[in-house]
């Protein structure tokens, strides 16, 4: 339970189905939790909230410590990514690592059979009583981007109460039962940050200043503080000595302290390799062609596997695609049917010798 009004939801619907429900949520905010930080969600007012709920449903509530976890699996790794030029998502280490991999674990060793969330996934069951993963039915909401990291052998703990229902559904049912969190805003931002990502990746890493170089010559077009405070695509704000000219980041080499630039065309790719490979079915079942999504807020597009392995895979796209982000996710779908993921890796391109 995250104090929100899906988990909430989740929570009472089961209470009816006849489940005998224990409501938990996890702790991830540290005792020095600085202003602005963990509000939006998972914090100390949202246990409050989560914990009046579970009064409201008629379920024991109980806080479950993970600030160690936290910090080792989600904060440690997204500052590390930023390091290395890359741009990664902090929710999907979150959701791999912790809820659907520690939780699961952890509710196993309590003796519960299940572990329930608020997600917008539906869980399915084949034909051979196996569990897959789809889309939920509210295509604005659904979260199955996030998810692909899930370990197989947990799919059939899961339970996703509120993926085949519509998110004004869902705040009616908690209208209807008199849930405290029927209005409750939805939660956008990334909860351990405050303010912009850029302030905080800057009072994390140390600037490098180094040079913006274009990529088709090598020659020196700008400078810059560090590699991190910027993304692939980025147009804006890049202050380049020729400001008339359009350009766009095309690479970041963090190595050599180098922002690379270059045109639209050389924003595109054609494809991608990707690393960090979890599949939820069996590798052979792999469809060769199949849908990818490679940002949660874009849709996926036609791709041909040309490559895949435990380790992870390469994918070719049906049309080319604008500034795929390294440290992003790679994820797979067979129409509604989430199949995996990975994470995407940089191009592997030759650039300019710098002089």
């Amino acid at each position: 339970m995250s104090g929100g009004v899906d988990s909430s939801v989740t929570a009472s619907l089961l209470k009816e189905q006849g489940y005998q429900v224990i409501g938990a949520m996890m702790r991830f905010w540290p005792d020095d939790k600085r202003v602005d930080t963990f509000d939006s969600c998972c914090s100390p007012d949202a246990a409050y909230e989560a914990r009046r709920v579970a009064e409201q449903v008629g379920v024991p509530f109980y806080l479950l410590d993970y600030r160690e976890q936290f910090q080792r699996h989600i904060v440690g790794p997204f500052l590390d990514e930023y390091a290395r030029g890359r741009t990664p998502n902090p929710c999907v280490n979150c959701n791999t690592k912790v809820k659907f991999d520690e939780l699961v674990k952890k509710a196993k060793m309590l003796g519960c059979r299940y572990v329930a969330t608020g997600h917008y996934v539906k869980r399915v069951e084949n034909a051979q009583g196996e569990v897959e993963f789809w889309r939920g039915d509210d295509p604005r909401k659904d979260q199955t981007y996030f998810l692909w990291g899930t370990p197989r052998d947990a799919l059939p703990y899961i339970l996703f109460p509120v993926g085949e229902l519509e998110k004004p559904r869902v705040r009616e049912i908690a209208a209807e039962r008199g849930l405290l969190t029927a209005q409750k805003p939805e939660s956008q931002n990334i909860c351990f940050v405050p303010g912009k990502v850029q302030d905080f990746v800057a009072e994390h890493l140390p600037a490098s200043q180094g040079f913006i170089r274009e990529i088709a010559t090598g020659e020196v077009v700008g400078e810059h503080l560090g590699t991190q405070f910027y993304t692939l695509g980025q147009k804006k704000g890049l202050g380049l000595y020729q400001s008339h000219r359009v350009r766009h980041v095309v690479h970041l080499d963090p190595a050599t302290d180098t922002v690379w630039v270059g045109d639209y065309e050389d924003c595109l790719w054609t494809g991608l390799r990707a690393t960090n490979a979890n599949y939820l079915l069996d590798l052979p079942e792999l469809p060769t062609d199949l849908e990818v999504q490679v940002r949660y807020r874009t849709a996926p597009v036609k791709a041909r596997v040309l490559r895949a392995d435990e380790q992870g895979f390469e994918l070719e796209f049906a049309e080319p695609q604008f500034a795929v982000a390294p440290g992003q996710s790679a994820v797979l779908y067979a129409g509604p049917r989430l199949l995996g993921g990975g994470l995407i890796a940089d191009h592997a391109r030759e650039l300019p010798a710098l002089t």
